[in-house]
Order: C-alpha cells, then structure tokens, then sequence
C-alpha cells in the first residue's frame, strides 16, 4: 500500500516505512541507542531527500526521547543542572547548525556534506566501538587485571568558571558541558541524530559523570535540543514530513519493546561489537554511494 509524503513528494509503501521503524526501534531497544545515525542513511537510501530524511529524524527521536526521560527520573538518574548546562551549549549549536543548513541547500551542497559527516563520523565511532569491544572479550578470557580509574584530572579540570553538579558529584569547569552541548547542537541540526553516541562517551570520559545519571541526563538535553531542531528547520528550510514521521514513529515504539527482551540475552561486549559491525555497514554503504557514478549526472533543482 502506497502513501504520499506531501515533503519529500514522493510515494513510498506503508509497509516499508513501519518496517524500518520497527527494525529500527529493535535495534534501539537491543542496543541503547537512540537509532537517528541510523535511520537517516536508511531513509537516505530509499529515495528520500537528504535534506527532509534529516529534519524528519530529528522530529521522531523527539518523541522517543521523552519516555526515555521520563523513566530515568523516576530512578533519579538525571542531573537537570548538567543537563541545563549542556542544553545551553545545544541550543546556541542547534541554532546554528540549522543556519548553516540552510547556507549549504542554498548553494547545493547539503546532500554532500550529510553524507561525508555520517561517513566520517559513523567511521570513527564504529571502528572505536569494534576496537573497545574486542579488547573487553579478549580481557575477559585473560587473567583479570587492575581496575582502573574511570577518570583523571587533566588541563580539562583546571578552566575557569567550575561549577558544583552535586547529582554527578562533578566540581568542573562548565565550558566542558557547553562545548560538548554546542557539538552535538551542530550535529543534530546536519544529521538529524541527537547526538547520545558522541555525547555518552564525552560525559562519561572526559567530564567524568557516573555511567548511571549520563544515560538521562543525556536523553533530558536531546528531548529540547532537537524540538529546537525540529522547529527550525520547518520554518527556515520546511523539511519536516510529519506523515513520515509518525508512520516511523509507530514501528519504532513497537519494534523496541521486542529489542530490549532480546537485548537481556546477550552480554555488553557482544553488542557493543555487533553494533560496531552494523555502524560501519552502513558508513561503508554512504561512502560506496558517494564514489559510484550517478544514475542521473543532471538534475533540476526548486528553490523554496
């Protein structure tokens, strides 16, 4: 059954899309991971517009963002003054980022540069996931070693204007949180992800926060960043499909219900790496479309 995207002025089958968000939503549930670096490639490669598969993605994980919240702070694991901190640096970012959007579709480069960041950064964390997860099996079949520190204090401690996060039990600069939330602010805006696989590792590595409070507190800055996002680029650049994202949306609520039972059976490493293998398929898929010759060397393009 075929259905109209009135954004992305194409008709694609219903059953494709439900589909993909289900699949999606599975690999979300088995991983942790919020899924927007993968499901942007995936709507990519279907024939959606680079420029709508972004501002689109951006709308859903909004969505899915605020159960996740919202069962973290039950637990008390979200430091609201760190995700305050970080939403401040995300907004400036976000902002920004959808200027800069709107500069590159305006002289025609928007399809390029979404495609080389997912190749360069989907490159990056998939091979750094893959590397991490081999070496914690191997350790595990080793004799068991030091425990180390999680983290050591660095120049990074040592910057002006610190700031007590007593959730984190963090005394630090609070440059760190607005760099690192004005980072993932650009890349929501130019992917159409929000950012949690380049954020949870910055939280926990270099500002040093407790693996339990950085999972919500993380979810808690991308519910807001993105709904910045989302709001922009309908304005500014009107490629939010909301048809395309609701229909996302419904296969991803029920595919990450199934993911999270499937995810209890296996052990962290083991899907840390098949993650890692899944990651670099699709980077090796982005940048296989960028070398090939297109089918059409031409096309027309209409300025909104």
């Amino acid at each position: 059954m075929q259905i109209y995207l009135p954004i992305a002025e194409m008709s694609v089958n219903v059953f494709l899309l439900l589909g993909m968000g289900g699949g999606v939503g599975f690999l979300s549930g088995l991983f942790g991971v919020g899924g927007g670096f993968l499901m942007t490639p995936l709507l990519i490669f279907i024939g959606v517009p680079p420029a709508v598969a972004v501002g689109t993605e951006a709308n859903q994980i909004v969505a899915s963002s605020v159960s996740g919240v919202l069962a973290h702070w039950g637990r008390g694991n979200v430091d609201f003054k760190m995700g305050f901190v970080l939403l401040l640096g995300g907004f400036v970012g976000s902002t920004l980022g959808v200027l800069l959007f709107s500069f590159l579709r305006e002289v025609g480069q928007i399809d390029l540069v979404i495609s080389l960041s997912y190749v360069v950064f989907l490159g990056i964390i998939g091979a750094l996931m893959f590397s991490e997860g081999v070496r914690t099996m191997r350790r595990r079949k080793s004799a068991p070693t030091q425990r180390r520190k999680l983290h050591q204090h660095t120049w990074i401690h040592g910057l002006p204007l610190k700031m007590r996060f007593r959730r984190s039990k963090l005394y630090i600069s609070a440059l760190m949180p607005l760099s690192i939330g004005f980072l993932v602010g650009v890349l929501s805006a130019i992917m159409g992800v929000g950012g949690g696989f380049i954020m949870v590792p910055a939280m926990i590595y270099l500002l040093g926060m407790p693996t339990s409070v950085v999972i919500g507190t993380s979810l808690f800055q991308i519910i807001f960043v993105t709904a910045n996002v989302t709001f922009l680029q309908a304005y500014a650049n009107q490629t939010v499909d909301v048809v395309l994202a609701l229909l996302l949306l419904t296969g991803a609520v029920i595919g990450a219900q199934f993911g999270a039972r499937a995810g209890a059976r296996l052990q962290g490493e083991e899907l840390r790496v098949l993650l890692a293998l899944m990651v670099l398929a699709v980077c090796a898929k982005l940048f296989y479309d960028l070398l090939i010759t297109p089918g059409d060397l031409y096309s027309l393009g209409i300025t909104r």
